[in-house]
């Protein structure tokens, strides 16, 4: 199986106090409940990316966290990622490190990077029912107002026809931008499935307190 989360931000004191408020008494408290909550999703032998931002700590004490995940590990190298350069930092414990992919999810093409992506690859492509063929995986903006920036071009982008290839008539545009924010899944790793119904909901819900 495979799971996708982003801005774990491990060892990052000042956001569990500002920005994301996390709410948490001390970092170990943190850790401790992001640890749990990752463990309690994935086995050993699933796959995990995480899109950026996984630690703010140093090599050492980010090795200390990896040893603790279950799974194997990609990452989709964020800004604050230094533990990377760091060189006591065991790189064996992630199986590799880009600043950009795509992959195939059940013959879907799922567009990964830690910033969001305005005119991602296949944007336009669907199956033959008007499904999406690609889905824009990111992070980065946690749950700010360049989030609600992210929300109102994918609003306005929806709501745009055009030609789309291989369909005979205009089409809405799909534009599948998913943020996957570690918060909005209660920090549990989340399938790609999981994720197009958690980011849905979120919208709606977001759009109807406005």
């Amino acid at each position: 199986m495979r799971y996708y989360i982003s801005d774990l931000h491990y060892f990052h004191e000042g956001l569990n106090e500002r920005m994301d408020c996390r709410g948490f008494q001390d970092l170990e408290a943190m850790h401790e409940y992001m640890i749990r909550r990752w463990n309690q999703k994935v086995r050993p032998n699933d796959e995990v990316v995480v899109l950026g931002d996984l630690s703010m700590g140093k090599g050492r004490e980010t090795n200390e966290i990896l040893q603790r995940l279950n799974g194997t590990v990609y990452l989709i190298r964020g800004n604050h990622d230094r533990f990377l350069n760091d060189r006591r930092f065991d790189h064996s414990l992630i199986r590799w490190v880009k600043d950009y992919e795509e992959l195939k999810d059940n013959k879907r093409k799922v567009i990964l990077s830690h910033y969001p992506i305005f005119c991602y690859n296949g944007q336009y492509r669907t199956d033959q029912d008007g499904n999406p063929r690609s889905y824009m995986l990111y992070g980065h903006v946690h749950n700010t107002f360049d989030e609600q920036l992210v929300d109102a071009f994918i609003k306005q982008t929806r709501a745009s026809e055009r030609m789309i290839y291989g369909a005979d008539e205009v089409r809405p545009i799909p534009c599948v931008m998913i943020n996957c924010f570690c918060m909005f899944s209660d920090y549990q790793p989340l399938t790609l499935d999981e994720w197009i119904k958690n980011d849905k909901e979120r919208r709606e819900q977001s759009r109807q307190i406005v």
